[in-house]
């Protein structure tokens, strides 16, 4: 049988959330994810990729990684472990041809990969879970080897900037980019449109926000990974720097032109984002798209989770978790809860046409119009 042809514009960058903005619908996108995630798959797909172009493995058995499962259910051809020499083969934008495992610009051969397929991924997967095993034996210990070293999180040694956005005894949530965070997102809109809390973006986060036409008050992150219209709609912008005061996203902040306050400490940027709310005197903190368990963790190339672990005990009276809400419930309207609802409507208009004379009236002139009498 012949092999399937994939031809199109290709976009490549080495961080896969940065290339997401970049892509459009029909292009092949040039990764170097090592052990794809789902959340990066779900953009992929949402941007309508054709094929993904992977430098590294997509899918190596360290762990289940769910990125080349997500890929292959949505119809994503995956060619991965072409080597980092062809980001420097192939231009941004240049049109190229993927046949089996060899990917081809117009005038040459650029290189050839491993077509992952539903059967490897089978065959691969019982042995991502034996290693699992192991992989939480180190994360555990990472965790408590870190938790000793980021300790200051949860006695309060971290300097929490002051910001103008008001957040004594309000509701916050605090939007960062979690697996399934949009769908989440959408399941709490109308808390949102009913209890009006304080809208925090980690990161893409608030464009999440942005794109469901909820203006984000305050963004925290490292700004890697959101849009400049948003960063420029929001009040407070937050930069999460390194423990040692590095702060690269300070240098994208300043050539928009913009004010922003800094933050240096360990852990994660949704860490900085709970901790604020809760030294601002939040009354209450919902958290969509939380990481919060192993997999999260290595999927974010992390090793332990010893900041979320002590922030959450710090916070933990305050805070709901609405990850995976969107699954709680999601019954279907059925068609006899649709006809009660009709009749309940219709059965006061019938006693008022029974009773009243004027729309008795009305009735007989209509019949009269249309020659019923």
């Amino acid at each position: 049988m012949a092999r399937k042809i994939y031809r199109g514009v290709i976009k490549k960058d080495r961080k896969t959330k940065v290339l997401c903005r970049r892509l459009r619908s029909g292009d092949i996108a040039l990764i170097a994810h090592q052990d794809l995630d789902e959340l990066a798959a779900q953009e992929l797909v949402e941007k309508g990729v054709l094929a993904v172009v992977n430098a590294f493995n997509t899918f190596s058995s360290n762990y289940p990684a769910g990125g080349a499962k997500f890929l292959l259910q949505q119809g994503v051809y995956i060619l991965d472990m072409v080597g980092e020499n062809i980001f420097s083969r192939v231009a941004e934008g240049e049109v190229v041809t993927i046949r089996g495992e060899h990917i081809f610009s117009k005038s040459s051969w650029l290189g050839k990969g491993r077509v992952i397929k539903k059967e490897f991924l089978e065959n691969s997967i019982p042995a991502a879970e034996m290693n699992l095993k192991k992989q939480l034996d180190q994360f555990v210990l990472n965790t408590l080897e870190y938790a000793r070293k980021e300790k200051d999180l949860i006695l309060g040694n971290i300097d929490i900037p002051e910001i103008n956005t008001a957040i004594t005894g309000k509701h916050v949530l605090v939007v960062a980019r979690g697996k399934n965070y949009k769908r989440d997102l959408r399941a709490v809109r109308y808390y949102i449109k009913e209890m009006k809390p304080v809208l925090v973006g980690v990161d893409g986060g608030a464009d999440a926000l942005l794109e469901m036409g909820f203006k984000p008050h305050i963004i925290i992150g490292d700004m890697d990974s959101t849009a400049d219209v948003t960063l420029k709609k929001v009040d407070d912008i937050i930069v999460h720097a390194y423990p040692d005061g590095r702060a690269p996203g300070m240098e994208r902040i300043s050539r928009l032109g913009l004010d922003a306050r800094l933050v240096s400490a360990p852990g994660t940027s949704e860490d900085i984002a709970l901790l604020l709310a809760y030294e601002k005197k939040a009354r209450l903190i919902v958290v969509v798209g939380s990481h919060s368990h192993m997999i999260d963790f290595l999927e974010k190339g992390r090793k332990g989770m010893a900041s979320t672990f002590l922030v959450r005990l710090k916070v933990g009276d305050r805070l709901v978790d609405a990850r995976g809400l969107a699954h709680l419930y999601q019954g279907k309207i059925k068609w006899q809860y649709l006809s009660i609802l009709f009749l309940a409507a219709i059965f006061p208009v019938v006693i008022l046409a029974v009773f009243s004379p004027l729309v008795r009236h009305f009735f007989y002139l209509l019949s009269w119009r249309f020659g019923l009498q």
